[in-house]
């Protein structure tokens, strides 16, 4: 999720630089062109393919790139419909903050999907959308592995009152941006459930793991807010455009749209607070386990300090220079001073132990 691409310092603006070795994947163009009775999908292998900008014949165009290694593929798309070079830059060099820029012939909007791959791992990427009237134009950092299924199935089979197949390429926009927001759902759910089983391994069982994943959920949570975040102001800006590109029409369901992200956000701040208490919660259940462990040894150590001294008492050398018994000490010769000694150490033993017990120090 941590990925970041700036231009060299020093280049000019608008420069589109080659990507770096290893990350130049062909990319693929998705066309689907739709009215409210037919549907067509097909995959562009050139620009000259592309329809003309501008076009107006009743139809919306969704003109989806996947992939971001071929530079000429992506001067040639913005030399077709005028998109600005400042917007192809920001297009490129991933990493971007969520934004609404506005341009002469369209808007450039930039979102970021969350998701979870086959192996269950968490991925980011940023999306960009150009958003003319007519036209929608979508383009992702790698081939596959996009939220944008349910709308795609919407396209094709006209469901929801067929209103995305009879609105412009707006409504389009906006229901990207909401597959977008609403997979950060059970994203957030899923690991809102493994913090929460963090917390309750931390209160059982405290170790040097659970401090290494508590900081792997904070990294995570850090990003999901950078992501999130601006979305509100994203769609605030949408809601509040006067261009002419977003209808009226299409902004009522924005306004749908912007609750989300405000949920989302509380979802976030939430479970970032949680995760902040977690390193206090692990700092003191590590106390009391090392607290609970003291007292034992202390116990201990005060059962035997008297056994101890009996022992050290009885261990002197009080026997006389001649080898004469003492008479101070007769007990030492007697047949049962040593079972006499042992039966009182244990009754002193036994007798600290109740005296804890009634103390509750045990």
């Amino acid at each position: 999720m941590f990925k970041t691409r700036y231009p060299m310092p020093g280049t000019a603006p608008a420069t589109l630089l080659p990507l770096p070795a290893g990350c130049s994947v062909q990319p693929v163009i998705k066309l689907i062109e739709y009215d409210e009775h037919t549907i067509t999908e097909r995959v562009i292998t050139s620009v000259d393919e592309l329809p003309e900008a501008f076009l107006d014949d009743g139809k919306g165009r969704w003109i989806d790139l996947e992939g971001l290694g071929d530079v000429r593929l992506l001067k040639a798309l913005g030399e077709k419909y005028q998109l600005h070079p400042l917007a192809l830059e920001d297009v490129v060099n991933i990493g971007q903050r969520p934004k609404v820029d506005h341009y002469e012939h369209h808007l450039f909007i930039v979102a970021h999907m969350v998701y979870q791959d086959e192996s269950n791992r968490m991925c980011g990427e940023q999306i960009s959308l150009f958003l003319g009237k007519h036209l929608l134009i979508t383009i992702q950092e790698a081939v596959g592995g996009d939220v944008f299924d349910p709308v795609r199935e919407r396209l094709r089979t006209g469901s929801g009152r067929g209103l995305i197949r009879k609105s412009r390429s707006d409504y389009l926009a906006y229901a990207l941006l909401d597959a977008i927001i609403d997979h950060y759902y059970p994203v957030l759910e899923k690991l809102g459930d493994s913090i929460e089983d963090l917390e309750d391994e931390v209160l059982e069982s405290p170790t040097q793991e659970c401090v290494s994943r508590i900081h792997n959920y904070k990294r995570t949570l850090m990003q999901l807010r950078r992501y999130v975040w601006p979305v509100r102001d994203l769609i605030s800006a949408l809601l509040h455009d006067d261009s002419g590109i977003v209808q009226p029409n299409t902004k009522v369901f924005l306004r749908d749209c912007y609750d989300h992200t405000i949920q989302i956000m509380d979802l976030v701040e939430t479970y970032r607070d949680v995760n902040s208490g977690l390193m206090e919660l692990y700092l003191s259940a590590v106390g009391m386990k090392t607290n609970e462990t003291m007292r034992v040894l202390t116990i201990m150590s005060s059962i035997f300090i008297p056994l101890t001294f009996v022992a050290g008492v009885y261990g002197m050398n009080f026997d006389a220079a001649d080898g004469s018994r003492p008479l101070n000490m007769p007990e030492l010769y007697h047949p049962w001073g040593y079972p006499g000694i042992m039966l009182f150490m244990a009754l002193i033993a036994i007798g600290q132990i109740i005296f804890f017990r009634h103390k509750k120090w045990l």
